[in-house]
């Protein structure tokens, strides 16, 4: 991999820096010591305060985004009960830090271990630590024994795939303690039968609580016994491009092919033979394989914001022979590569935030890629047709031309000017 690709890790302590300190509002007051936990003095804060005070930095900010939702306080009111000085808690799906630091300052908790799936929200939990003076309380982990061993107290929010909570679900039962409860909350409007299906399924009793501001907590008792391999990934064949998908229950569209990227991989052909390409929001890595596959001389990144992603990504060029080839890297908005280092980039941006509708995930890519393509690159884009990218693809990257449109999609090339 040329130097211009490599991650480094020096770019990337400079960025976890950078979004621990800058425009950081006061810290929300301490008031009284309540106990000591594992070896840590904790103290009781104000947990409305502590909410205030978080932001979604690094992620996209706007009127109609929050960093904290009813679905986090009810999970933190719900899980007071529960716990007691040495209860182990983990917390799952937390976004902007609103579970693990709100355990750490209202709970009475001395350590929390936490699993998050986006990289914009690692980040802006390590940026929100420092704010309320927590930083150093929690220890970060990936969907695996190593966070779920011994657990007593699981706080999850809710993910809106079935698949993510069954993959969740499967490693609370199978690591946790014997007698561990999970506490999984979400907002009324998101939150379906399946939910209750898919734990039942993991587990002896599931409970829904009242719903309070219009978000509710399904308590989960009782783990059952998961015998066999875990479920996930997931591995299956797509005949029609002659490559197999490996997919974890929060990659988007699973191991399927997703019908914007398979409109966009009918233009292979025409994309240029480039030497250092990125695979922008690769979810499972089909865009980065196809090409791989097709340019055997072109080094190829495949990057995306979710863990998930970048572990389906990653096994899915292992599984067609491309693990040298492809490399897979967790980063938001390839804010670790170096500007003007990229040939091509291939993308199929969201139109969400989480549970929002929202253009702020694209326009941000579509800004990285101007920062990242050498003069004269391609970002080829493909995206839903109402959504009249054209412009910004114009104002952000450079010329930019239709290269084809369906009932659904439309596919442009723009040139780095």
């Amino acid at each position: 991999m040329p130097a211009a690709l490599v991650v480094s890790s020096r770019r990337h302590d400079r960025c976890l820096r950078g979004a621990s300190t800058r425009f950081l509002p006061s810290r929300p007051k301490v008031e009284t010591v309540k106990h000591e936990s594992e070896n840590h003095t904790v103290t009781a804060m104000d947990v409305e305060a502590l909410l205030g005070t978080l932001s979604r930095l690094p992620d996209v900010e706007a009127d109609n985004l929050q960093a904290f939702d009813a679905t986090d306080r009810l999970l933190l009111d719900t899980a007071a009960g529960l716990l007691g000085p040495d209860t182990k808690v983990v917390v799952i799906g937390d976004r902007y830090g609103a579970l693990t630091l709100g355990t750490l300052a209202g709970l009475g908790v001395g350590h929390v271990r936490v699993s998050q799936d986006l990289f914009t929200g690692r980040l802006a939990l390590k940026r929100n630590a420092v704010v309320a003076g927590l930083e150093g309380r929690f220890t970060e982990y990936e969907l695996n024994r190593d966070l779920l061993d011994g657990a007593g107290v699981v706080l999850l929010q809710l993910p809106k795939s079935l698949a993510e909570l069954e993959e969740i679900a499967d490693a609370v039962a199978r690591f946790a303690a014997p007698d561990a409860v999970l506490l999984a909350g979400g907002r009324v409007k998101h939150m379906s039968l399946g939910m209750n299906e898919v734990l039942e399924r993991y587990f002896s009793s599931v409970q829904p609580q009242l719903a309070r501001q219009k978000s509710r907590v399904l308590v989960a008792r009782d783990p059952k016994a998961t015998p066999g391999k875990r479920p996930f990934p997931v591995v299956e064949s797509l005949p029609e491009l002659g490559i197999t998908v490996c997919a974890h229950g929060a990659a988007f569209s699973g191991a399927r092919l997703d019908i914007g990227t398979r409109y966009l991989l009918t233009f292979l052909d025409r994309m240029p033979a480039s030497k250092q390409v990125v695979d922008l929001g690769c979810g499972t890595g089909i865009l980065a394989t196809m090409y791989a596959l097709r340019h055997p001389d072109a080094r190829v990144v495949a990057t995306d914001q979710s863990a998930a992603a970048v572990a389906s990504a990653r096994a899915t060029a292992a599984a067609n022979g491309l693990g040298e080839r492809v490399a897979v890297i967790h980063d938001d908005a390839m804010s670790t590569l170096e500007p003007g280092s990229v040939d091509l980039i291939l993308l199929n941006p969201p139109f969400h935030l989480g549970a929002s509708v929202h253009a702020g995930a694209a326009l941000k890519m579509f800004q990285a890629a101007a920062r990242v393509l050498a003069p004269g690159g391609e970002l080829w884009t493909v995206y839903n047709s109402h959504l009249q990218y054209r412009a910004a693809l114009e104002r952000n990257i450079g010329p930019t031309v239709e290269e084809g449109r369906n009932p659904k999609f439309t596919v442009t090339r723009s040139r780095k000017s």
